[in-house]
């Protein structure tokens, strides 16, 4: 299953991981208690800085609405 995940930084800045997994989505879940958060998408594996929040959209996200 493939869809969206949107993460909120400690500065409210929000990155969009479009076409992701759900398995992403669980690997960041997993790291609740970590300040410093990692994924992996295809071979790469990306350092992230403090996230507040995750959120999960399945499929993708209508840009053109209005968000």
């Amino acid at each position: 299953m493939k869809g969206t995940a949107l993460l909120v930084d400690e500065d409210h800045t929000v990155k969009i991981f479009e076409n992701v997994g759900q398995e992403m989505y669980e690997e960041l879940v997993s790291q609740k208690h970590s300040k410093y958060k990692h994924c992996t998408i295809g071979d790469k594996k990306i350092k992230l800085g403090p996230i507040t929040k995750v959120v999960w959209y399945e499929d993708t996200v209508d840009w053109n609405y209005g968000y």
